[in-house]
């Protein structure tokens, strides 16, 4: 199948009449995260059962073409893993699907042993989907022809994927599963990152207060630099290296120079500002210390050993039925969910719906031995 590239204004008027009527389509981007600081959209591909449309959100605006499709809720539009992508057309476009169905979300609802989109296709339609440039920089122009290429494939056999799973998710009876699972999805809005940065970094939470507050320092230090750069946070040195800074505590630029993952040119441009930065914790009050968050939005934290009991009775049943289900453990129930549920400890099946990010079709199904757990 082809593509077309819409990278001038002029077209999108053609576009938007080539467009009209259509009652299915397939929906992709592709984001710079992994190469630029801030992880701009910058590619919207489109197909239909005959086209394929690659928009260039970098040189025009697509929004008035593609938003009486993609906000029509008579419409469907198909995603694969289309969480962040919701986030960023809801931020950068303005935009907010509804009619979605994510192939992604329907394969976990059916069991299936790998969810990305190669693996799908594969065992499904038996196309082999490139990983090529599965890390490529969308953000440079003009991108290689290549790369179109690639993205353009990324939608291309979406809606006969879609086909076939509806019609499994019928047969086992988790239609209205996927269903609300869709519609949570639609809700999705773009939300700045108000968490404490340290509870990303793995290991964190061992660390001693002031160390957390040196470990803030130490990232915020980097977001100064890759902003200044461009590029990814990671990129410029990475979250383990930043904890080994913090934990071996090099009080010299010589010292801080030879440690694994500090190039040298990080530590002779920027590396006195952030041993300035530690030293600054080292003078510290006591008072002004933060230890590690107890709890974050997503639920975690440390939980007491009273609350990691009740979880552990939660996990317990969630195998016995996930098992049973044919259903990955974290599908029927994650650990952020039973946190919450501890956290919140419902009372009756009514609780339970109300507690944050719990589905009706998983208290359906597990709400009341989730109660007799809880005591």
């Amino acid at each position: 199948m082809s593509y077309r590239l819409i990278d001038e204004g002029s077209a999108l008027a053609e576009v938007a009449g080539q467009l009209a009527g259509q009652s299915r389509i397939a929906l992709d981007c592709e984001a710079a995260g992994f190469h630029r600081y801030t992880d701009r959209l910058c590619l919207v591909q489109l197909s239909t059962l005959d086209q394929t449309y690659l928009f260039d959100p970098l040189l025009i605006d697509p929004a008035s073409t593609l938003r009486p499709l993609l906000e029509d809720p008579k419409i469907l539009v198909v995603m694969h893993g289309a969480d962040y992508d919701l986030r960023l057309l809801d931020r950068d476009l303005g935009i907010r699907i509804r009619g979605l169905f994510d192939t992604q979300v329907a394969a976990s609802l059916l069991g299936a042993p790998a969810l990305g989109l190669a693996a799908l296709l594969e065992t499904h339609l038996g196309v082999t989907l490139s990983k090529q440039h599965q890390r490529a920089d969308w953000a440079q122009r003009p991108l290689p022809e290549a790369y179109l290429r690639y993205a353009a494939a990324d939608t291309q056999h979406l809606l006969a994927l879609a086909d076939i799973l509806v019609e499994q998710l019928q047969e086992l009876g988790r239609n209205e599963w996927a269903g609300e699972e869709f519609l949570l999805l639609e809700g999705i809005r773009w939300e700045e990152d108000e968490e404490d940065p340290v509870t990303r970094v793995k290991g964190a939470r061992m660390l001693a207060p002031r160390q957390l507050m040196a470990l803030r320092a130490a990232m915020e230090w980097r977001d100064r630099i890759a902003q200044q750069m461009d590029r990814a946070s990671f990129r410029v040195v990475g979250d383990q290296t930043l904890l080994a800074v913090v934990v071996d505590r090099p009080r010299s630029l010589e010292s801080l120079a030879s440690m694994k993952g500090i190039s040298p040119r990080l530590a002779r441009h920027h590396g006195r500002a952030l041993l300035e930065e530690l030293r600054r914790v080292d003078l510290m009050a006591e008072e002004d210390l933060r230890p590690y968050p107890r709890w974050n939005r997503n639920g975690q934290g440390r939980p007491s050993p009273e609350e990691e009991a009740l979880a552990d009775r939660i996990r317990t049943l969630r195998a016995e039925r996930a098992a049973k289900l044919g259903l990955d453990r974290g599908v029927l129930l994650s650990n952020v969910q039973i946190l919450e549920i501890i956290r919140r400890l419902p009372r009756s099946v009514e609780e339970l719906r109300a507690t944050p990010g719990i589905r009706r079709w998983q208290t359906d199904l597990m709400g009341k031995q989730i109660l007799r757990a809880l005591g």
